[in-house]
């Protein structure tokens, strides 16, 4: 794994995110109780053999960069690294931000000219799933392939809102549509289920190949896409024509994978790993996902009701409070009585606050009912508060606490007084 280098894209401004991404950039928001969602493909290269690894960032980046230089830290001995490459002007670019992913590498091509680099890894910044890239560079070596493209079997219900291919009995790629609206277009790029079979993969219902953003280029292929056209996206514009004439490999993929693209995405996804049997394991034994040491005291609970639910470290909580089905994150303090439900608690960076109107600690007041909802870092919750969406508003502007998709998210380091209640 010696000759290939990781790129990990941060994704433009995530208005879809919005409000978790209103102060930082998609990668740094923050994942189950202790993460952030930029650990998932570091910690996959790491534990795939790859630690040459460049991050693309543009939009909102200073938390992100934060978290990069506490956490991934190499040897003197290995080479290992984990370098940022933010958007900047530079006299060969002009002054033109990232207008798409293959846009984003181009602007980069630079760190691509490296004697001892052969292949190039392409991975977003904002997804949930675990894979080793050694069985991906095995198909690609295997097949002769110039460039493979991760690929997930999904139902064509799915297929809408994701690039699919169409492969041969093969494995290769021979045809590529950009999220198919119509049964006719999908048609055009549905694989026939015995070729999946055919590579060791149960079908059942699914007919078609769903692109996972994540792509493995030889790098003199990639250089020549870059330098002879001006395409601005891998899946709209160089997948499409790459398949008519150049070797696309499939590597398929059946596992648990989620791109969090959407508010609702990315409730889910974290409530889903509170389950008994949890569909993603950050902590999975085999290759952990990692993150930053802090060195936090445990966790003081003073006579709560926990059920099924993710607590971090140097929280403390309450007599009294019901913590059900949620994750609550990192130095949380919960006041007696509070009850807390099917909710994401990101926590907070310190444990008192200089804000005037707080009364002291941040966290969630004694008696505050916080219900469905998700509540970003530094968020001060008064007493007898109320953060329920009761009457199923899909989406509302308010301040210090918005609603989308019928979730309310009270805004980082916000402050919602006691006895508060949704309009």
């Amino acid at each position: 794994m010696n000759n290939v280098i990781s790129l990990v894209l941060g994704g433009g401004r995530g208005t879809r995110l919005y409000p978790l991404t209103r102060f930082r950039a998609k990668p740094a928001v923050p994942l189950a109780g202790k993460y952030r969602l930029i650990d998932i493909p570091l910690s996959n290269c790491i534990h795939s053999g790859l630690n040459r690894i460049y991050v693309l960032t543009q939009f909102l980046s200073v938390s992100l960069h934060r978290h990069i230089r506490q956490t991934y830290r190499f040897d003197a001995f290995s080479g290992g690294f984990v370098e940022l490459l933010a958007a900047q002007q530079t006299m060969d670019s002009g002054v033109d931000w990232y207008q798409g992913t293959a846009d984003a590498v181009r602007k980069n091509r630079r760190y691509l000219d490296q004697p001892d680099v052969d292949l190039v890894l392409i991975l977003s910044g904002d997804q949930l799933y675990r894979m080793d890239f050694r069985e991906m560079v095995r198909t690609h070596k295997d097949s002769g392939a110039e460039v493979t493209i991760a690929a997930l079997p999904v139902r064509r219900e799915a297929a809408s809102g994701l690039g699919v291919m169409r492969m041969d009995a093969n494995g290769r790629v021979v045809g590529f549509l950009e999220k198919p609206q119509t049964d006719a277009e999908i048609d055009l790029v549905r694989t026939d289920p015995q070729s999946i079979a055919a590579r060791g993969i149960e079908p059942g219902h699914r007919d078609c190949l769903a692109s996972m953003g994540i792509y493995l280029f030889c790098r003199e292929f990639l250089l020549d896409v870059l330098d002879k056209t001006d395409y601005q996206d891998f899946g709209k514009e160089v997948f499409p024509a790459a398949v008519r004439a150049r070797h696309v490999q499939a590597h398929l993929f059946d596992d648990y994978w989620e791109d969090i693209g959407t508010i609702r995405a990315f409730y889910d996804a974290n409530l889903n790993m509170v389950q008994e049997a949890p569909p993603f394991e950050m902590g999975w034994a085999k290759s952990p996902v990692y993150s930053r040491p802090r060195f936090l005291p445990p966790t003081r609970i003073g006579g709560a009701h926990i059920h099924r639910s993710l607590i971090a470290d140097g929280c403390r909580i309450g007599a009294g409070v019901k913590i059900e089905n949620s994750i609550i994150g990192l130095r949380c303090q919960i006041d007696e009585g509070a009850v807390v439900r099917n909710s994401i608690v990101m926590g907070s960076d310190d444990y008192s606050t200089d804000i005037p109107e707080c009364a002291g600690e941040i966290g969630i007041g004694a008696g505050a009912v916080i219900e469905g909802a998700i509540l970003d870092k530094n968020c001060q919750i008064g007493a007898q508060a109320r953060v329920v969406n009761d009457t199923g508003v899909e989406h509302h502007d308010g301040e210090g606490c918005l609603i989308r998709e019928r979730i309310p998210i009270v805004l980082k380091d916000a402050v919602i007084p006691s006895g508060w209640k949704m309009a």
